[in-house]
C-alpha cells in the first residue's frame, strides 16, 4: 500500500508539472514592468495585446526622486520583461531589482531593457567627475526620450526584449512598431512645421531637461535656472542670469511641472520673458494620455504662451 500511494504521489506531482506547461510566457500575456509611463506607453505599441504593462513612476513625478516602495518589488518578482531609461537616471530601480531576486530581469538577462541603448547622447561629461559639479550622470543627459525622434531607438529596444521572450510573435511585435513609427513620422511632420518659426530662437530652461528637445528643434539653450543640475539657485546666480536674460532676451523660460516655480516666476517677471510650465512625461497633466500626446501638449504650450 505504501509503494501505491507513493507512486500515486509522484503521478500527481507530474500531473501539476503538465497541466503548469501552458502558465509559460508564450502561452499568456508578457508581464512588462517600465521605470516611466513614456516607456509603458511606448512598449503597449510594440507590444499590443500580448502584453500587460505596468510603470513603476509616475509622469508628474521627478524622474530623478522616485522613492522605492515594496508595491515595485511585487511587481517586478512577477515581471516577465523590465523595461528602463538607462543612463543612471532610474538608478533607484536596482535595488528593487536585487530585491526581487527575479533573474529574469537583472542586467544581461533576455528580460533587462535599457532603452538607452542606440541614444546619440548629448552632454556627456569629460575629465574628472565629482560632487561640486551636482546632479551629474556620467553616461551624458538622460532626458532623450524628449526629443521624439528617438521613439524609434526606443522602441527597437523594446522590439528586440519583446523578440526575446516570445520569438514566436517576432513578426507581431514588428509590425505594431511599424504602424506605430507610421503615426509618429506624420506627428513628427506636424510638429516640426508648428515650430518652423521658432528656428534659432533662445531660450532658458529651469533644469537640463530639454537639451534633446532643444536639438530637435533647433532651439538655443542659453542658461538654465539651476547653476547645476540638482542644485538650488543661489542669489549671485539669478542676479548672473537675469542680467544674461536682459542682454540675450530669450523668449521663454521651461520650466518643469515638479520644480517649485516661485523662482522661475520671479526671474520671468524681472526678465519680462514668458515662463512656459511644462510635463516632460505621459500623465505629467491629465490632457497628456500618451507619447504622442506629450508633445502635442508641449507645443501647443510653446506656441500659445511662448511668442515668438
Amino acid at each position: 500500500m505504501k509503494k501505491i500511494f507513493i507512486f500515486a504521489q509522484i503521478i500527481g506531482l507530474m500531473s501539476l508539472c503538465w497541466i503548469s506547461q501552458p502558465a509559460a510566457v508564450s502561452a499568456k500575456e508578457i508581464f512588462v514592468v517600465t521605470t516611466t509611463e513614456d516607456l509603458a506607453d511606448l512598449t503597449k505599441a510594440v507590444g499590443g495585446d500580448k502584453v500587460k504593462v505596468a510603470s513603476l513612476s509616475y509622469g508628474y513625478q521627478d524622474p530623478h526622486l522616485v522613492e522605492p516602495r515594496p508595491s515595485m518589488v511585487v511587481q517586478l518578482k512577477k515581471a516577465d520583461m523590465l523595461v528602463k531609461i538607462g543612463m543612471d537616471l532610474d538608478i533607484w530601480v536596482d535595488s528593487l531589482i536585487q530585491a526581487s531576486r527575479n533573474s529574469n530581469i537583472v542586467y544581461g538577462a533576455k528580460g533587462y531593457v535599457d532603452a538607452s541603448v542606440g541614444i546619440l547622447r548629448l552632454e556627456v561629461p569629460e575629465g574628472k567627475i565629482d560632487a561640486s559639479m551636482g546632479d551629474i550622470h556620467i553616461y551624458g543627459n538622460p532626458h532623450y526620450w524628449l526629443d521624439p525622434e528617438n521613439a524609434k531607438p526606443i522602441t527597437k529596444n523594446i522590439l528586440d526584449g519583446l523578440a526575446k521572450i516570445s520569438p514566436e510573435n517576432t513578426e507581431y511585435f514588428k509590425n505594431n512598431r511599424d504602424k506605430y513609427l507610421e503615426k509618429l513620422d506624420r506627428a513628427i511632420e506636424r510638429w516640426n512645421e508648428k515650430m518652423k518659426s521658432y528656428k534659432g530662437t533662445k531660450i532658458v530652461t529651469y533644469h537640463k531637461s530639454w537639451s534633446y528637445f532643444a536639438r530637435h528643434f533647433d532651439l538655443e539653450v542659453i542658461a538654465t535656472v539651476e547653476p547645476k543640475p540638482g542644485i538650488p539657485p543661489s542669489p549671485a546666480h539669478l542676479n548672473s542670469l537675469i542680467n544674461l536674460m536682459k542682454k540675450e532676451k530669450p523668449v521663454m523660460i521651461l520650466h518643469e511641472i515638479f520644480y517649485p516655480e516661485k523662482t522661475s516666476e520671479m526671474v520671468a517677471k524681472q526678465t519680462q520673458t514668458k515662463l512656459v510650465i511644462l510635463p516632460t512625461s505621459v500623465g505629467g497633466v491629465k490632457e497628456v494620455k500618451d507619447y504622442l500626446s506629450l508633445f502635442d501638449y508641449i507645443i501647443d504650450r510653446i506656441t500659445s504662451q511662448g511668442g515668438e
